[in-house]
């Protein structure tokens, strides 16, 4: 009996607060139908946010949705993307897409931005990053001293790949030859300011970069020479030909190459060379591609 009451109760109660609930509903659905500018604030919201999905998507269309085929397309360039899109005609959607992600569409040094994955093989140093003035990368060691001139100091990772690709040359009776690594930032400067004097501003710029835009600063590139030719002659000796062939085996790539001038923003210099990792440095090899490449569609989507 007493448990029949219970079962009554709790019935009831259930009841109870099922009234109240659909009540509750009634009555704000009532307020809502009451409140016509507030009806009318929601319905105008719905549609502008229809609107507005509305407009990407047509934007999205002039790029012939390409969006959905790139994983390193910003949705935050898209912008970008429409107005290079359209100086550019001549070029296909990704073009277009790599070559904004590479700031192309950008005057060169004028918008600038702090590079990033400091102290790493990834980072990006070029007339769109800097680096600042005191900013010195972590563990510099000298190069010994029979495969670098004086006072050569790289990043410890790229010191030791430096040391096992000049080894292995110099068992083919080759010598690759550090000639300048690790720069420091007033360094740089005072380096950049001497080219400006001697051939001007826009050719200093062809092949120099300015303070805080010098890859030098990362401690992970290097000059290289034979001890015979001088520098700006190294594309014509055997150790180019072999730096050719072998340099991504250790980590290394050539880093203003021939047919990629527009991508750098730097002349070929057959004697710059920047290490990167094996991984990255025959990915790059293979696709033939430059690192601003690399970057703008591996490592910073």
């Amino acid at each position: 009996m007493k448990n029949r009451k219970k079962r009554k109760l709790k019935i009831k109660n259930i009841i109870i607060v099922l009234i109240v609930f659909l009540t509750l509903g009634l009555t704000m659905q009532a307020i809502v139908k009451s409140n016509p500018k507030k009806q009318k604030e929601e319905k105008n919201e719905v549609k502008t946010k229809k609107k507005a999905l509305t407009e990407q998507e047509e934007k999205y269309k002039e790029l012939n949705n390409i969006n959905k085929k790139l994983d390193y397309f910003k949705d935050d360039y898209l912008e970008r993307y429409l107005k290079y899109k359209k100086n550019n005609q001549n070029l296909t959607d990704e073009q277009i897409i790599k070559n904004v992600n590479m700031n192309l569409d950008l005057e060169k040094y004028e918008q600038k931005q702090p590079a990033k994955y400091l102290n790493t093989e990834k980072i990006l140093v070029n007339k769109y990053y800097y680096l600042e003035p005191d900013y010195v990368p972590e563990n510099l060691e000298p190069i010994d001293s029979q495969y670098a001139n004086s006072n050569m100091k790289m990043v410890k990772i790229a010191k030791e790949a430096f040391e096992k690709l000049a080894t292995a040359a110099k068992k083919e009776n080759l010598n690759i030859i550090a000639m300048s690594t690790y720069r420091s930032y007033d360094y740089q400067t005072k380096l950049y300011d001497r080219y400006v004097q001697q051939d001007g501003k826009e050719n200093a710029d062809t092949y120099s970069g300015r303070p805080g835009h010098s890859e030098h600063q990362t401690g992970l590139a290097a000059d290289v020479y034979n001890k015979i030719e001088p520098y700006t002659n190294f594309e014509k000796t055997k150790e180019f030909e072999w730096m050719q062939e072998h340099a991504h085996e250790y980590g290394f790539i050539l880093r203003f190459p021939k047919d990629k001038v527009d991508e750098t923003g730097y002349q070929f210099e057959s004697w710059h060379y920047r290490y990167v990792g094996l991984e990255t440095a025959k990915y790059i090899k293979e696709q033939n591609i430059s690192f601003e490449e690399y970057y703008a569609t591996i490592i910073d989507k």
